[in-house]
């Protein structure tokens, strides 16, 4: 059976896409050769001589909010990492178990009943299982499966989204919410923000989507990626990631150095977005970061990316270009930006430019 389906492009389409398995489902037939479809180019691929081991990206502790220290880290690190982990941050360790444990439960569905949230049969726009990232417009696919839900309202993903998952992504998402608000709060005071008012919230945190990822267990994992190189499109995300490991972001050198980021028990993961980086006018920084395939085991991670509305236009902050500093981005329409994104592969850094003056 295996053989059949990896012989040609449109038996692996129809079967990872069409029919709903994913690319999980080619995982669990066994299958000892990686399809042609997920070969990368090689210089996609990670190696170890690119990995820095003596990098490694801050990890913050939370505990007290309001020691100035805290503060200072965390700018520092949006500043110059662009990621950062944070423990003591205040989400209860069962609330991150049990979104870990509903994201598999959810890949455990069967073909059917996850196709039902395909882009073919979903109800809904907001609610989307796909895989790799834009089938369409890739030279080359990704080693992933996703859900994707995009928040709107309690009303409408208690109708819409999964029931294998949906209580334990909308207490997660509602245990979140102060970290983040906190986490911009300081970020906001660093560039001159001493309030955010219902203005700056909407363009910073208007919308939020979050992502539960399955990256199953990969034939010639060396040959493929599970996420090509990118930055978001966030204002900032929040990243929950299971044991396994597998997650790099770009390294401080210039050269093509990629740094390891090691799972911490009960730690969130966050990153500065590309909105983030327009509106503090480059202080804050976007970096690429990208996940490798697995040949031993299956993995999960589980981002929220918390956006400007759709409607916004986005660009510096009045306040980071008072002191006539120069703006180095023009007005853009947060949703323009997000369509660009998805337009095309991933190809690291290259979006920014889209919003370049």
């Amino acid at each position: 059976m295996a053989p059949s389906i990896t012989q040609s492009l449109d038996n692996v389409t129809d079967f990872v896409i069409l029919q709903g398995n994913g690319v999980k489902g080619l995982s669990e037939m066994g299958i000892k050769c990686l399809p042609k479809q997920y070969i990368q180019p090689l210089e996609e691929r990670i190696t170890k001589s690119k990995i820095v081991s003596q990098e490694s990206i801050p990890i913050i502790d939370m505990l007290n909010w309001d020691d100035p220290k805290v503060a200072e880290a965390i700018c520092d690190a949006a500043e110059k990492w662009g990621f950062f982990q944070i423990v003591n941050h205040g989400v209860p360790l069962q609330v991150l178990e049990n979104v870990k444990n509903a994201t598999h439960q959810f890949f455990g569905l069967s073909a059917e009943e996850k196709r039902q949230y395909s882009k073919e049969n979903s109800p809904s726009n907001n609610v989307r299982f796909g895989t790799s990232f834009s089938p369409e417009s890739e030279k080359a696919l990704e080693w992933k499966d996703y859900l994707s839900l995009f928040y709107v309202s309690d009303c409408e993903a208690s109708a819409l989204w999964p029931p294998a998952c949906r209580e334990e992504v909308l207490e997660y998402m509602k245990r979140s919410e102060i970290v983040i608000r906190k986490l911009l709060d300081v970020l906001m005071k660093r560039l001159n923000v001493t309030e955010i008012d219902k203005t700056k919230e909407s363009f910073l945190m208007g919308s939020k989507r979050i992502n539960l990822n399955y990256y199953p267990t990969c034939p010639n994992p060396e040959l493929t990626v599970g996420v090509g190189r990118h930055s978001d499109v966030s204002t900032l995300t929040v990243l929950l990631q299971d044991d396994i490991g597998g997650l790099y972001v770009r390294g401080r050198s210039d050269d093509d150095s990629w740094v390891h980021v090691p799972p911490v028990r009960g730690s969130l993961v966050i990153n500065v977005g590309d909105a983030l980086q327009i509106m503090s006018n480059g202080r804050y920084k976007s970096i690429e970061h990208r996940v490798v395939a697995n040949g031993s085991k299956n993995r999960i991670s589980v981002p929220i990316f918390v956006n400007p509305r759709p409607c916004n236009i986005i660009c510096p902050l009045p306040e980071v270009i008072a002191n006539e500093e120069k703006a180095i981005y023009k007005e853009v329409l947060y949703s323009d930006y997000v369509k660009h994104f998805f337009s095309k592969g991933h190809d690291g850094k290259m979006t920014i430019e889209f919003a370049k003056i």
